[in-house]
């Protein structure tokens, strides 16, 4: 895929699973911040319309906020992928 039809790392991801005859929706958010209160990541998590993760993760100043975006990214499909049982319980 060329670098112009990548979509934009802030759009959702989105998977679906069928389970007993229904579709499952889960929904990834993300964002990175960088202020002069400090660097953080967040994430939030819904399966269907059920807020199931929230985490909130404070990086060292030294980071940038690309790497703030980068890691809430990384730690939304880490939640994911190792944790897909539990989201579609």
């Amino acid at each position: 895929m060329e670098l112009k039809n990548w979509p934009h790392p802030a759009d959702t991801v989105k998977t679906i699973k069928v389970n007993e005859h229904r579709d499952q929706a889960i929904q990834a958010y993300t964002d990175g911040s960088k202020n002069e209160h400090g660097v953080g990541s967040g994430v939030a998590i819904f399966v269907g319309k059920e807020h199931a993760v929230q985490l909130k993760i404070k990086l060292d100043n030294r980071c940038s906020k690309n790497q703030a975006e980068q890691l809430a990214i990384f730690k939304a499909l880490e939640v994911m992928v190792f944790q897909q049982q539990l989201l579609l319980q």
